[in-house]
């Protein structure tokens, strides 16, 4: 038989497979963003499997919203969405061939006595598990078959031995068989249980490495049991620590986590928000700002963090911002459009072609699209100054330099150069400095005292928007 070591290696299929039971969040998404990258770094295929046998719970609503939300961040599949409910000829196929070869047999047990088991086991100290009354063993006589009862059926896990994988992240990690019991693997009705489906589909997609939360590292002993009475072996197993929120708690809706939409909504770019996941478990060297491009490129199994991340907005933010500052100005203003037409600026607004200029001039001041877009709204719409700033600012012993002002503007060329030097002209006819009239311009051009240099916003503006302001004091 050909070891297996020296077959050549399989191409990569790594998997994404939530529940949709709710709103997708930065969490789930840092589980998916791991297979996602292991597979574009070694040219392999990305699967999406929706899990969706939760039928109380499962929505549509909710399998659009991790569809919508994986687009949003250019992590969008190779393969799938696959979904479970509809693949179960598949999983009751693979059930009966189990049963017949002898590894899943019918259990009878009610739910009311499986209770009293565990409370008995409790009672007497010992780890609540089934006991084993209606496994077949040979020479076994087997309760009689109570009528009217559809019973389970389990799996047959080994009595001896240890299950054992190399993860890698946890490094090596070993279970005794005798700790496990047997596992219910189809309910009474006859649908499948979660452990039996994984590995029924990790098999059928081929599936190479499975990079999942350290919360199914319990799962995980059972489900390689599953695979080897199904004459296969299993694939790589690398289990991530959980992220926490910013009191430190397991993120997760319930603890206030927000929908990934909402990162979309409130400005944040998808490069941003995958260069900080990135970190929250992996790193390369000191590298905190890199590109969607350097990620995929250096991204490897060996640099998981062993502990848990903790999620922090305000380092989020930070990192948005020095994409923003990175991004083309083009593309940049394309981004902000769209948060001008939730405010009602239509595109022929913004056809004069402005817009990526007020983001170049804008964009260091700004740490998210929303931010930047609520200064270019001000170049688009009217303005009304703050009646605590009009006050401090617009003030009577002001009013001729303003107004030598606008009759300088007024006859000026309308470029940053030209508007500059009528500004100077005009401090030194009225022996001031540049705060003193820079800020009431500010002001009644732009409603808020401070800004970028006063001649580049002024230039963008636009002579008749400048003036008209200018004189409604």
């Amino acid at each position: 038989m050909t070891e297996r070591n020296s077959l050549p290696p399989a191409q990569v299929r790594t998997r994404f497979a939530p529940s949709p039971t709710g709103f997708i969040h930065l969490g789930n998404i840092r589980s998916a963003l791991y297979p996602w990258a292991f597979a574009r770094s070694q040219g392999g295929v990305f699967i999406l499997r929706i899990e969706d046998t939760d039928l109380e719970r499962s929505t549509q609503a909710a399998v659009d919203v991790i569809l919508e939300s994986m687009h949003w961040l250019g992590m969008d599949p190779d393969e799938g969405p696959y979904y479970q409910m509809q693949r179960m000829p598949r999983y009751k196929e693979v059930l009966a061939q189990l049963q017949a070869a002898g590894h899943v047999y019918p259990c009878y047990m009610s739910v009311a006595e499986l209770d009293a088991l565990r409370e008995k086991q409790l009672a007497a100290k010992q780890k609540p598990r089934y006991d084993g009354t209606w496994r077949p063993e040979p020479g076994k006589v087997l309760p009689p078959i109570p009528p009217g009862v559809q019973p389970v059926l389990r799996f047959k896990n080994p009595h001896s031995g240890v299950v054992a994988w190399d993860d890698k992240v946890k490094g090596r990690i070993e279970i005794r068989n005798e700790e496990l019991d047997d596992l219910v693997v189809a309910r009474p009705d006859g649908t499948p249980t979660y452990n039996f489906c994984v590995v029924v589909d990790d098999i059928d997609m081929r599936i190479t490495h499975v990079i999942r939360g350290d919360d199914h590292v319990n799962n995980t002993p059972r489900q390689i049991n599953i695979f080897r009475a199904l004459g296969h072996e299993p694939p790589i197993y690398a289990h991530l620590p959980t992220v926490l929120n910013e009191r430190g708690e397991k993120m997760s809706k319930r603890n206030g986590a927000k929908p990934v939409t909402q990162y979309r909504d409130e400005g944040y770019l998808p490069d941003a928000i995958i260069n900080y996941l990135a970190r929250l478990g992996w790193s390369h060297g000191d590298d905190e700002i890199f590109t969607r491009e350097q990620f995929l490129q250096w991204f490897d199994l060996e640099h998981l963090s062993r502990s848990a991340a903790q999620f922090d907005e305000a380092k989020l933010r930070w990192v948005n911002a020095q994409h923003l500052k990175a991004m083309a100005d083009e593309a940049l203003a394309e981004l902000v459009a769209e948060q001008l037409a939730k405010r009602g600026i239509a595109p022929a607004d913004l056809a004069d072609g402005r817009l990526p200029r007020i983001c170049a001039l804008f964009k260091d001041r700004c740490d998210t699209t929303v931010a930047l877009a609520d200064w270019a709204f001000r170049f688009y719409a009217d303005v009304i100054p703050a009646e605590s700033d009009r006050a401090q600012h617009v003030i009577e012993a002001i009013e001729p330099a303003l107004e030598d002002l606008v009759q300088a503007l007024a006859a000026c060329a309308w470029n940053k150069e030209a508007i500059g030097a009528a500004f100077k002209q005009v401090l030194a006819r009225h022996g001031l400095k540049m705060p003193q009239l820079a800020m009431p311009v500010r002001v009644l051009t732009m409603g808020v005292a401070h800004t970028p240099s006063v001649d580049a916003v002024l230039e963008l503006l636009g002579r008749e928007k400048v003036l008209a302001r200018l004189k409604n004091r």
